[in-house]
C-alpha cells in the first residue's frame, strides 16, 4: 500500500513583509491554507512579541504556529530557539497526522546566533508506520553550517532507526550547496528538486530551486530533503501574492510513501 502525502516549508520572516513594512499574518495563513499541505515545516515562527501585540491591532493572541494551524492541521509543535526580552521565536511543524513525539536539540555554533532542529514523529495511520520530519533553519556563516549539519547527521543517526522514512525541510542558507552532497553521504537524503524520481525534473538541471529572495528568486536556500519517499510534484511559490508576505518563497510536493509492512 502507499499513501500520498503534501509538504511544504516556508521562512515566514516572523509574520511580517520584507524589511518588516507590513504585518502579513492574516494573509500568511490564508497562503498556507491554500497549499493545502498534510505537513507545513516553518522557520522564523514568533512564538511571543509582546511589543508587536501593543503596536498591532489584530495582532494574535495565540503563539504564531498555533493561530496557523487554527481549525486546519490539528496538531502541531513549536521549537523555541531565540529568546530576547519581550519574545522568542524558533521553528514549527503543523501536521494533520498525529505527532507522536517531538525534540527541540539545540544546535547553537555561536553565542549570537542561537539554532535548533525540531524533530517530530508523525504517525501516518493509514500505513501504521511513523514518519520522521525534522524542521531546519542553519546559520549565515559557513563555519557554522557545516557544524549544525554534522550535530544533524550525528542526532539523525542516534535518534532514527536507519532506513526509516525521514524528511528534513527549511532553511538552510546553503548558499553554495555544500549541504546535499554530506547528507546524501550520512544519511542517504536527496532533495526533492533534484530526485531523478520527481516526474516534476525529468529534463532538468539537477539543482535546488532559487528561493531567495521572493520577489525574484536569486539564491537556492530553502530545502527540502527525503528517503524513503518518491515526490510526485515539485512547486516554488515565488513572485505575488507570496512575495508580499515573506522575503523567502514557499517551496511544497507531493510524495509517495509505501508501507513497510510485510
Amino acid at each position: 500500500m502507499t499513501l500520498s502525502i503534501s509538504v511544504a516549508t516556508w521562512n515566514i520572516h516572523k509574520g511580517f513583509s520584507q524589511f518588516n513594512r507590513r504585518m502579513m499574518v492574516h494573509e500568511l495563513r490564508e497562503r498556507l491554507r491554500a497549499l493545502n499541505a498534510d505537513i507545513v515545516f516553518l522557520q522564523e515562527v514568533q512564538g511571543l512579541h509582546l511589543k508587536h501585540a501593543e503596536q498591532h491591532e489584530h495582532w494574535p493572541a495565540e503563539p504564531q504556529h498555533e493561530f496557523l494551524a487554527a481549525d486546519v492541521w490539528h496538531n502541531s509543535a513549536y521549537g523555541k530557539n531565540v529568546v530576547y526580552d519581550h519574545g522568542h521565536h524558533g521553528n514549527a511543524i503543523l501536521s494533520r497526522f498525529p505527532i507522536l513525539h517531538q525534540h527541540n536539540q539545540d544546535v547553537t555554533h555561536l553565542r549570537f546566533e542561537r539554532r535548533g532542529l525540531l524533530h517530530c514523529a508523525i504517525e501516518l495511520p493509514q500505513l501504521n508506520q511513523v514518519l520522521h520530519c525534522v524542521c531546519v533553519h542553519l546559520s549565515l556563516f559557513a563555519r557554522s553550517r557545516r557544524w549544525q549539519l554534522d550535530a544533524l547527521a550525528s542526532y539523525i543517526d542516534r535518534m532514527v532507526m536507519p532506513g526509516a522514512p525521514l524528511l528534513i525541510a527549511g532553511d538552510f542558507n546553503d548558499w553554495r550547496n555544500h549541504a546535499g552532497d554530506m547528507l546524501a553521504q550520512r544519511l542517504g537524503l536527496s532533495e526533492i528538486f533534484t530526485d531523478t524520481h520527481s516526474l516534476a525534473n525529468q529534463n532538468k538541471v539537477a539543482r535546488p530551486r532559487r528561493s531567495y529572495p521572493a520577489a525574484l528568486p536569486l539564491f537556492r536556500l530553502d530545502r527540502i530533503y527525503q528517503r524513503g519517499l518518491i515526490a510526485t510534484a515539485t512547486h516554488r511559490h515565488a513572485g505575488l501574492p507570496w512575495s508580499r508576505i515573506s522575503d523567502h518563497a514557499a517551496l511544497s510536493a507531493t510524495l509517495q510513501i509505501a508501507s513497510t509492512a510485510a
